[in-house]
């Protein structure tokens, strides 16, 4: 079974939205999921988890004994250990492929302006972001990662092969769906599609996944055009 561990100091924020729809069904048949509290290895009675940023300026640090007591009671078995954090580099679909075919991750969520930079060093820790965006705390982009790995477990979709034509597995971005009315508010689904021929069907998806990823996302654009022509931008195949 796929395990994963997550370390934060709101525990019953978990499973949350994970407890539902595929991962939800999936949970405790094809992966667990154990929420640690960060707080129960605080060294006082206070249970004091940060403390002042070295050097000055705002906000609070999560401290480096703390995490590293709540690590070390978590285990080491050699599934990664992630911190998430905007610092880190952004996650692929491809790293989480890597994740979910191994035996599990063990997550860390950040909090305040930031963890001690030596516990990162000291355990390994491998930081991911999940977007350019800076959240209140890492849970929900631990949640974001989870369903990532979770759904492409073996049995969680019912047609596995549904996962691969997604955006993110090849260089491009997914084309348009339609499907019934087959017209809606004078708007018709491209004859292409409903024609039977899976010919035509295949080349108009083609077609229309290299013009979305042109004109959404150039920096992948970019990548696919290096890949297959050199460097040259053939933009009659998408028109």
């Amino acid at each position: 079974m796929w395990r994963a561990t997550v370390l934060t100091l709101y525990p019953a924020m978990f499973p949350g939205p994970l407890g539902h729809a595929l991962a939800g069904r999936a949970l405790g048949r094809a992966w667990s999921l154990e929420a640690r509290d960060i707080r129960a290895h605080a060294a006082d009675r206070h249970g004091t988890v940060d403390d002042a940023p070295a050097g000055g300026g705002p906000g609070m640090v999560l401290r480096a004994d703390v995490l590293a007591a709540a690590l070390d009671a978590a285990g080491d078995d050699g599934r990664p250990r992630v911190l998430l954090t905007p610092r880190g580099r952004p996650l692929t679909q491809a790293r989480v492929r890597e994740f979910a075919a191994g035996g599990g991750v063990t997550l860390v969520c950040g909090r305040f302006e930031g963890v001690d930079e030596r516990i990162v060093a000291s355990r390994g820790l491998e930081e991911i972001a999940v977007g350019d965006v800076v959240l209140s705390g890492g849970e929900a982009a631990a949640m974001l990662l989870l369903d990532a790995c979770v759904r492409l477990l073996p049995g969680v979709m019912g047609d596995a092969a549904s996962g691969d034509a997604e955006s993110f597995e090849t260089p491009l971005i997914e084309h348009p769906h339609y499907t019934r009315p087959r017209e809606f508010e004078g708007m018709a689904i491209p004859p292409e599609l409903v024609g039977g021929d899976h010919a035509a069907v295949a080349r108009w998806r083609r077609r229309a996944s290299l013009a979305a990823t042109r004109a959404r996302r150039p920096d992948l654009w970019a990548k696919y055009v290096a890949s297959t022509t050199g460097g040259v931008d053939k933009r009659r195949e998408s028109e």
